[in-house]
């Protein structure tokens, strides 16, 4: 399971994924469960250079086919030998890639990824002010390890509503992504699968009968979209209505 982050605490643009990856899967012939080694799961550093490969492999083809749209300052990519020069120095440096275990076991890891799946670029929490200086909220500084890792910062509404915005994703775009045992595809097939070569039992789902409502006839159907009304109580005048009072002139 994939899921795509793209802000860091301050709101600026930083794409990343966090992913969820079992330590094992089954065979081709699906006969058998291939565990991961003991201690080791992938070779971090080849798994940089893969996806940097990869990542970078995608761009140039979507360049080349017309996909890409540049803007202000960036019109100068449209050149394909800038756009070249541009990637250059990306195949150089390192992309990021850290792998860990479970310390706490995969309960916690679901715990810790879940509360960002539907999450904003900021929470009503860490807003702090707005007034006529701009949007003051609260951030983290990830650089300094001490406890007061807390701060203060203030855009200007128009600098806040930018980068906000730059984490609203595209119509079509989806922030999770299932993969292998959880890919929609025989999904409940493959998962079952997996829980006979680790002995477990497969998973069964018990459906719930269904229990059909007693037909009420009804002479009065709803204008909007034409159900049945059912008619709970009338609610009669407690008094007689009245007209104001006149006044009489002295």
């Amino acid at each position: 399971m994939a899921v795509l982050h793209t802000w860091g605490s301050t709101l600026v643009h930083h794409p990343h994924l966090h992913c969820i990856v079992t330590g094992g899967g089954c065979a081709v012939d699906r006969d058998e469960w291939v565990r991961c080694r003991p201690n080791f799961f992938v070779p971090v550093k080849a798994l940089s250079r893969l996806f940097r490969g990869r990542f970078l492999a995608a761009l140039r083809s979507a360049y080349a086919n017309g996909e890409l749209k540049f803007f202000g300052a960036l019109e100068i990519l449209k050149d394909p030998g800038w756009f070249a020069e541009h990637l250059r120095p990306l195949q150089k440096i390192d992309w990021v890639v850290y792998a860990k275990r479970p310390f706490a076991g995969p309960e916690a890891v679901l715990t810790y990824l879940s509360r960002y799946t539907h999450r904003v670029a900021i929470s009503n929490r860490r807003l702090v002010a707005f007034d006529e200086r701009g949007v003051t909220f609260r951030y983290k500084d990830y650089r300094t390890k001490s406890q007061d890792r807390w701060k203060s910062m203030t855009l200007s509404a128009d600098e806040f509503l930018r980068r906000f915005l730059l984490h609203v994703l595209p119509r079509g775009f989806h922030r999770i992504r299932h993969y292998g045992l959880f890919a929609n595809a025989e999904r409940s097939e493959k998962l079952n699968r997996a829980r006979v070569l680790l002995g477990q039992p497969p998973r069964t789902v018990i459906a719930e009968p269904r229990t059909e409502k007693p037909s009420v006839p009804c002479s009065y159907t709803c204008p909007a979209c034409g159900t049945a009304m059912l008619i709970v109580r009338v609610l009669l005048p407690q008094r007689t209505a009245r007209g104001p009072p006149v006044r009489i002139a002295a």
